[in-house]
């Protein structure tokens, strides 16, 4: 894997430039080199332990599974990080994952050793898995004392102690090993399971690096979880390529605006809402943010206000929005309008099929198929029954799109489309028409079932609005088919841990009559 190769030669060639820097604790290139050994040799000491482990999932080739489930982003990184040039398959499940959700994706994949600070995992674990689980103290106090041991091989410590095994250090792996299990999902619906090869990322840091720029000794800050794939990537990209990465467990404006000053970061990898609070935090203290060149932002369709307000205060930072999925990798980008059309980078593959695998006539809605060479083989057995890749190889997770004129445009997963009247209507197309509505914040668009058009689509809002002025500002900006024929207010839009509007479960509250209709 990259990562192992660049932080090897860095720490050889610049062995003070730092590599991962948290909010109180830092690691220099040579000193995370020195960490991952200690590391590896405690997690590899609590699965040989084991006298009855959990049998990894056969994806893995019987690597033996190490899971992080922690709060602390320096952490995890520094544990997946030094875990990377060892034999070993390490995964990250986020601890505010259902209960039910955690425990059932370490046991359908056989993960061995778990890092938790939860009792309540570690209690519901305790009956038909024979794994260990951890806490980050207790690790971190096995780390010290390896520490302790290793030096009393070098007669710093008191003589007659038990010399330490001295591990040997990281080293460039072979490319089809597997190295890392990635989640689609867990806040909704039951997490699918799939494995990354070591191949799978360099070819993945092959695209990321030709687009998004994270370049050799950039300053990059990549706040929030590091179970979030956008989080995990920047990680990844930025160790691959020779820069240093700062990590943060939540995005506090002010905080963050310091940390950018202080640390001269010039690159900021986030989630759209962590983009918003950026710029209005530049907004407050414009002169902490004059380092900073690029920001880069995941996932589709980024709003147009939060292009606009960011290009409004900080003019001369440079906004990407990329589109991905983590089983595929990444897959284009938009640097300009609404964001909304997005440009295939030119090793990438993109195909429009209907129902039957057929590709559609240009401008037609249907599901996007990728071919990339990034791309998992298939999801884990046990944690669904779903496919990923064809038999041509070709890929998809769902995502339903146009293409015109070359550009990709996105109109959701096959459960944001609508048929009504015959038509069919893209819900967050619905969606981003509200988003120049003063004062009206986010919005939900769902369609509910009626038997003379199929469905119906209507507008969710959380604040109060007259319905005649929504209306006319949607009959303004949309095709007839796409006017919500509805409005509904509720106090809170349903959303899972990540900030995102669970749609599904929104059209549960308004068919249980909890909404109040405009």
């Amino acid at each position: 894997m990259p990562i192992t190769s660049t932080v090897l030669n860095v720490a050889g060639s610049h062995p003070e430039q730092l590599a991962l820097v948290g909010a109180d604790e830092r690691l220099t290139y040579s000193e995370l080199v020195e960490d991952s050994r200690r590391m590896f040799a405690v997690v590899d000491e609590l699965h040989r332990a084991q006298t009855d482990p959990p049998m990894p999932a056969p994806e893995t080739d019987g690597i033996p599974i190490t899971a992080i489930s922690i709060t602390s982003a320096f952490h995890t990184s520094r544990i997946i990080a030094g875990l990377a040039g060892y034999r070993a398959v390490s995964a990250t499940i986020d601890p505010r994952w259902p209960l039910t959700h955690q425990v059932g994706v370490i046991r359908a994949t056989g993960i061995g050793v778990i890092i938790s600070d939860s009792p309540t995992l570690a209690e519901a674990l305790a009956s038909s898995w024979t794994g260990t689980v951890i806490s980050l103290a207790d690790f971190r106090a096995r780390e010290a004392a390896r520490t302790h041991a290793t030096a009393s091989t070098h007669g710093t410590v008191a003589a007659g102690e038990p010399p330490a095994s001295p591990t040997p250090a990281p080293a460039v792996r072979d490319a089809s090993e597997p190295f890392l299990m990635l989640f689609s999902s867990g806040t909704t619906s039951n997490p699918k399971a799939f494995i990354k090869t070591r191949q799978q990322y360099r070819d993945n840091v092959s695209v990321s690096s030709a687009h998004l720029e994270p370049l050799p000794r950039v300053a990059t800050l990549a706040p929030g979880p590091v179970s979030y794939s956008l989080t995990l990537y920047a990680i990844i990209e930025s160790l691959a390529t020779g820069g240093s990465v700062h990590v943060a467990d939540e995005f506090d404006p002010i905080t963050m605006g310091r940390r950018i000053e202080s640390e001269a970061i010039s690159r900021v990898v986030a989630v759209p809402a962590v983009v918003r609070a950026l710029a209005e935090a530049a907004r407050r203290d414009p002169e902490r943010f004059t380092h900073l060149d690029l920001v880069v932002t995941g996932g589709a369709n980024l709003p147009a206000s939060i292009r606009d307000r960011l290009a409004e205060i900080l003019p001369e930072t440079r906004l990407i929005s990329y589109y991905g999925a983590a089983e595929i990798g990444f897959i284009g980008d938009s640097r300009d309008g609404d964001g909304t059309w997005i440009t295939v980078y030119p090793t990438i593959g993109a195909q429009i099929r209907d129902e039957s695998g057929a590709e559609v006539p240009e401008g037609e809605l249907g599901t996007l198929w990728i071919r990339a060479a990034a791309c998992s083989y298939g999801y884990v057995t046990g944690t669904t029954d779903a496919v990923l890749r064809g038999a041509d190889g070709w890929a998809t997770v769902d995502d339903q799109g146009r293409i015109e004129n070359g550009r990709l445009q996105l109109a959701g997963r096959a459960g944001d489309i609508a048929i009504t009247g015959g038509h069919k209507v893209s819900l967050p197309q619905v969606e981003r028409a509200f988003e120049t509505y003063d004062n009206l914040g986010e919005v939900c668009a769902i369609a509910l079932e009626d038997p003379a058009l199929g469905s119906l689509i209507a507008l969710v809002i959380e604040v109060s609005a007259d319905k005649t002025a929504l209306l006319k500002h949607a009959r303004a900006r949309l095709a007839p088919q796409f006017v919500p024929r509805r409005v509904y207010r509720l106090q809170h839009l349903p959303r899972t841990v990540g900030g995102k509007i669970r749609r599904v479960e929104t059209v549960d509250l308004i068919m249980d009559g909890l909404g109040q209709r405009l």
